[in-house]
């Protein structure tokens, strides 16, 4: 399982050492107002856990929680799985923030470490988000990576913004912002159940 390193944060793969963190997070009913709506418990969060554990093994990728290197707190988690969960499928990046982190510019700054393992190590040709098409502090987020939106389409039972990109306009906005901060609100996707 790979661990990636920001300048601000360490995203490890899911683990159940995690759970509280994770929990506190997505009980949050602000956290989860555009992915399920819905506070989880704890039980769901450690069946979160479960099916992303399962995903690494299957994969060798899925979520990671974001730990601030500074403070070493759990304080976001996101992912490189594939849309709809079909291997079939584009792979598909998503990020969730705990609340007292949010406008900092960490969902940027580990989305762009997130796209870079899905075109550099995974060698994705491309990369999809999708969003609660009222979510605009994620399509932001999606659009600092360089994605475009694609239209309203459905996922996960609900009717998303899609945004997309391929490797090569990841490597040429990449190349035309190299270390841009960004900055970033509360969530990206609207799949909560993350397995």
């Amino acid at each position: 399982m790979t661990t990636l390193l920001t300048p601000r944060l360490r995203l490890e793969p899911f683990q159940d050492a995690h759970l509280q963190g994770l929990n506190a997070m997505n009980s949050d009913p602000a956290v989860m107002r555009y992915l399920t709506g819905q506070p989880e418990t704890l039980d769901q969060t450690q069946d979160f856990i479960d099916r992303v554990k399962a995903r690494w093994a299957e994969w060798g990728y899925s979520w990671w929680a974001f730990f601030e290197r500074e403070t070493g707190e759990l304080v976001g988690a996101g992912c490189i799985q594939h849309l709809g969960r079909d291997r079939a499928l584009p792979h598909e990046i998503g990020w969730r923030l705990r609340q007292d982190r949010w406008g900092r510019g960490y969902g940027s700054e580990a989305a762009r470490r997130m796209a870079s393992f899905a075109f550099d190590d995974l060698a994705a040709p491309q990369l999809v988000a999708v969003c609660d098409p009222e979510n605009l502090d994620s399509a932001k987020v999606m659009q600092r990576l360089g994605m475009r939106y694609r239209g309203i389409e459905r996922w996960y039972d609900y009717d998303c913004a899609v945004y997309g990109m391929t490797a090569d306009e990841w490597r040429a906005a990449q190349a035309a912002q190299p270390g841009t901060p960004g900055s970033t609100e509360a969530t990206g996707g609207v799949d909560g159940s993350g397995g």
